[in-house]
């Protein structure tokens, strides 16, 4: 039985960086931050994660992306 386990690494990033764009969507509410990618012809947003401001600058990061647009 393990009572220490190690922390889970987020699953791998793996997009198409030619039909999609990484994008955050934020609650106007709580300040809720979901990135993910959004769809270049159909606009749609696909969720990822859940994450805090940390985590963003971690996706930032992996996705290698300057700019990351923000959905309301």
């Amino acid at each position: 039985m393990a009572l220490f386990r190690k922390k889970a690494s987020p699953p791998d990033i793996s997009f198409d960086p030619a039909t999609q764009e990484p994008a955050v969507r934020k609650s106007i509410c709580t300040g809720e931050m979901t990135v993910g990618f959004l769809d270049k012809t159909t606009g749609a947003f696909h969720e990822w994660m859940l994450v805090d401001q940390a985590g963003l600058d971690a996706f930032r990061k992996r996705t290698g992306a300057q700019e990351i647009k923000t959905i309301y």
